[in-house]
């Protein structure tokens, strides 16, 4: 046991420093291990969890269900809250990100994948449905709100602020048994998980049941459709969905006249801490989201350049790696370990407790909660030109990358 708490915080050390996912931080720390199963259920993790349930459920790779299902996206969106004197930063990296529903029928479409999507107002219908569907043992895609769903430890303001797709695959005694990326089972209450899944009014109780996949899935014809999508929808002109949106972020960073403009809404220094740990959150796959994707994106491009026998793909893997390293500079000027350490560290904590242990230690999450709004409250001054340089490089980068995309698909 102390073996194991020593490796785990060597490993989250690692993580904290360089970003890194818990497995590629892991790996490097010791190696790989075998991950144990839950009454037949195996846990394979998972970067993202949009690609991560599909690939668990399908078979599938999960750089080539990241494909399949258009690839890569773009949004930047910074909320104001004056009512509570707050500000939220949205940054999201998944093709159509912001229409969870559109991304999963388009991707199990695509992967020829039957499915059936149950929605229902009501509460007792919705938790009567996945009962039979569990109790026939047909796991359940299901979206739940992060604060109500218990295990991350949320504080009460980010109640209703929605959440991601994870998988329900068993119940008993009064528990659902939920694989959210990690190496074992996670029990969440059943009138917890109700209360979870109706808590979003746009995505009330959605659930998703998958049928048994084709014996020969046309994946060549999937990731070349996803390819394409992902090409056209990065080469439009939206700049809260599309690529033009870090061109807009990068010039709001130091526009001091635009009332969007981050000299603007954190003019006294106050709430920025909570707006650059967004960012890092958001960008490194540490977050719970699984970080910028640009990473598994190459992964998927390098396996599509065999299937599609299109060598040029090897080449723009490449670049998107570059394109991911660009990614993480930008996180570290943004929030560099030496002022925000202990904060990383404790993400870091709650995210890997998640993962392996099924729940966020309640002393990390609380202490990680109240260094974040200790952090919002102090004032500080930040040169923002300096992220906004670097957000502008990845905004030519990523268009130089696309377009080449484009050509070659």
């Amino acid at each position: 046991m102390t073996d194991k708490k020593q490796l785990k915080a060597r490993v989250r050390a690692r993580m904290a420093k360089t970003g890194e996912s818990y497995t590629t931080a892991r790996r490097h720390t010791l190696g790989a291990q075998a991950t144990p199963g839950d009454h037949g259920w195996e846990f394979k993790g998972g970067q993202h969890p949009s690609t991560a349930v599909v690939s668990r459920l399908t078979g599938v790779p999960e750089p080539l269900v990241l494909l399949a299902g258009g690839g890569i996206g773009a949004g930047y969106i910074l909320w104001e809250f004056k009512r509570h004197n707050s500000a939220a930063l949205v940054m999201a990296f998944l093709n159509q990100w912001q229409y969870y529903d559109r991304w999963m029928t388009k991707t199990l479409d695509r992967l020829g994948v039957p499915y059936t999507h149950h929605t229902t107002g009501g509460a007792k219908g919705a938790a009567r449905r996945m009962a039979e569907e569990l109790d026939a043992g047909r796991p359940c895609v299901v979206l739940p709100d992060r604060y109500h769903i218990g295990y991350w430890r949320l504080p009460k303001e980010l109640d209703g602020y929605g959440g991601h797709p994870v998988i329900a695959y068993r119940r008993s005694g009064g528990y659902v048994h939920v694989d959210d990326r990690g190496s074992g089972p996670i029990l969440v209450p059943e009138d917890r998980m109700e209360a979870a899944r109706g808590r979003v009014t746009s995505y009330k109780n959605s659930l998703y049941v998958l049928g048994e996949p084709p014996a020969r899935v046309d994946l060549a014809g999937a990731v070349l459709e996803g390819l394409r999508d992902c090409a056209e929808h990065l080469s439009s002109a939206s700049d809260s969905f599309s690529l033009p949106a870090w061109r807009k972020w990068s010039r709001l960073l130091t526009d001091e006249r635009n009332a969007k403009g981050w000299p603007k809404v954190f003019g006294d220094g106050t709430r920025l801490a909570g707006a650059l740990l967004s960012i890092w959150e958001c960008v490194e796959p540490v977050g719970i989201d699984g970080g910028n994707l640009r990473d598994l994106f190459a992964d998927g491009l390098d396996a599509a350049a065999g299937l599609l026998q299109r060598e040029e793909l090897g080449e723009s893997a490449t670049e998107f790696r570059r394109i991911h390293g660009m990614w993480h500079e930008m996180a570290e000027t943004a929030v560099p370990y030496e002022e925000f350490g202990r904060i990383r560290e404790l993400t870091v904590a709650v995210r890997e407790a998640v993962l392996s242990d099924g729940a966020a230690r309640e002393e990390d999450a609380a202490e990680l909660w109240r260094l974040r709004a200790e952090a919002d409250r102090a004032p500080r001054k930040v040169d923002f030109s300096a992220i906004a340089e670097r957000v502008s490089a990845i905004h030519a980068a990523e268009s130089a990358a696309i377009a080449r995309l484009r050509e070659i698909v």
